[in-house]
């Protein structure tokens, strides 16, 4: 563990090529992060994983994928069900406030038992994020409403869903993605709220979920606070709000290193995020030119961040059996009702 690098990489395909064998084996990230280019068919997934954790040493590193249902769902039929969006759980709560909460916790309970099917065992969810109306799209219908309070009840019964079947939840985008205008996958968002509207409507839900393990920061602008860096790149914003007003102090990750949001080369960027206090670099997209500019960037982990990194390996897999075809049939009734 402690030769680790801090970072989460993605791979480029179904099957590892024999350079990214080797150069995860020499450069030891922490976890790895899929894709639906990576998810094909059931036994590849689950052989996938082993050979990802194979080039680690055969240790159980945590890997990751984005599973939240409705557009962002990278494993998909037959492998595991379609499943509907946060906006159809935050419509159900708001017709029955108690079927919500359970429709929510089922859904994650569901997660767990797909992606544990193929070892893999952290979720990047829930999608914590406030929208504003007129908003870009990118979160949309990803989010549980357009209220903090139900955004951070839904929120918080997906996180439990997600660890009573033995699966990590990533809480993002850190400290909210919700009122960008633009798509920080393509373009830089910048958020000129002043600092009391977004601590009554965006911070909320990240406040209530503050003793998370992982969490996931916005590449957004936040003039009121740092008018200069993202939140991924901003120590301003790190220290301050989510350090210090949110009061996350679990793992705390960056958005993925390609996003246009951000500036320079993948080498700079990955400096930037670093400097600015995150305890782990993510690069998704699996292009090696591009993995070794962040592996030249990363730093063994150590002091905080490898605290960090060690109580997210000591709560990996502890699940609790559940009746599968129970928890289907429930929730199908309760998502019947919307």
């Amino acid at each position: 563990m402690t030769q680790a690098k801090a970072m989460i990489l993605g791979c480029s395909g179904p099957v590892l090529t024999p350079d990214e064998i080797a150069f995860f084996r020499e450069h030891q990230p922490w976890g790895f992060i899929l894709f639906g280019r990576n998810c094909v068919e059931g036994a590849q997934i689950a052989d996938l994983v082993e050979a990802l954790r194979d080039t680690v040493g055969g240790r159980l590193a945590p890997v990751l994928i984005d599973q939240e249902g409705g557009r962002v769902q990278r494993i998909r039929e037959p492998m595991a069900p379609r499943y509907p969006s946060g906006a159809a759980l935050g419509a159900l709560y708001r017709k029955d406030r108690e079927k919500g909460l359970r429709a929510a916790w089922i859904m994650s309970r569901l997660h767990a038992v797909d992606l544990g099917r193929y070892g893999i065992n952290v979720n990047c969810l829930p999608v914590l994020d406030v929208p504003v109306e007129g908003a870009n799209n990118v979160i949309g219908d990803r989010a549980y409403g357009f209220d903090s309070v139900i955004v951070g009840e839904l929120g918080e019964a997906a996180a439990e869903g997600l660890k009573a079947g033995g699966v990590l939840p990533v809480v993002k985008h850190i400290p909210g993605h919700g009122r960008g205008m633009a798509d920080s996958h393509h373009e830089l968002p910048v958020v000129e709220t002043s600092r009391d509207d977004l601590r009554a409507h965006d911070f909320p839900p990240f406040k209530r979920l503050n003793r998370e393990l992982m969490a996931m920061t916005a590449h957004v602008v936040y003039s009121a606070y740092d008018p200069d860096f993202t939140a991924s790149t901003s120590k301003t914003v790190i220290d301050q709000v989510i350090r210090g007003e949110i009061g996350f102090q679990g793992l705390l990750m960056n958005d993925d290193l390609s996003m246009n949001a951000l500036r320079g080369t993948i080498g700079e960027r990955a400096r930037a995020v670093v400097a600015a206090g995150n305890d782990m670099l993510l690069h998704c997209h699996g292009i090696m030119e591009e993995m070794v500019e962040v592996a030249t960037e990363a730093p063994q982990l150590e002091n905080a961040a490898l605290a960090r990194a060690l109580a997210v390996e000591a709560a990996l897999g502890r699940g609790e059996d559940a009746d599968e075809a129970a928890l289907r049939d429930e929730f199908a009734a309760l998502m019947a009702a919307v």
